[in-house]
């Protein structure tokens, strides 16, 4: 991996956010799926669709798993280290996304977005980039 640079996702309605309307979860246990999903119609998120990642999918490139149709994985725990790559929507819709996963008291999760970058790397080199990015920036 290569070192990267942060830059700040403003708030804008207009400007959307680089690859496919997708959010593609991994880590997440059946039942934290649909709590998931219900904050997703509630906050009108309902036409991104969803990709549960699991096991079968770490040494897949990221591109390939969000080519998957909405719901692909859903119902199986998923032993992956939890993160949400979002991709797709506008800055506003980011902010909202995470603002509302704030109420859901889940657990804590590593977070990112789509870029032309990541899309071309194995999920599980994605989770480990995010990992380490997360302690480099003093996380737990």
């Amino acid at each position: 991996m290569s070192a990267s640079s942060f830059s700040k996702i403003k708030n804008s309605a207009k400007k959307r956010l680089y690859g496919p309307r997708r959010c593609l979860v991994c880590g997440y246990k059946a039942d934290e799926q649909e709590t998931l999903l219900a904050m997703m119609v509630r906050w009108n998120f309902a036409d991104m669709p969803a990709l549960f990642a699991g096991a079968v999918d770490m040494d897949r490139l990221v591109g390939d798993i969000l080519s998957e149709e909405g719901g692909y994985g859903q119902g199986q725990d998923s032993p992956l280290p939890r993160a949400v790559i979002l991709s797709g929507l506008t800055e506003k819709e980011l902010h909202t996304f995470m603002a509302a996963w704030k109420h859901l008291g889940l657990p804590r999760q590593n977070w990112a977005t789509l870029t032309p970058t990541s899309e071309t790397w194995t999920l599980i080199d994605l989770l480990t980039e995010l990992d380490m990015e997360r302690v480099a920036l003093g996380g737990k």
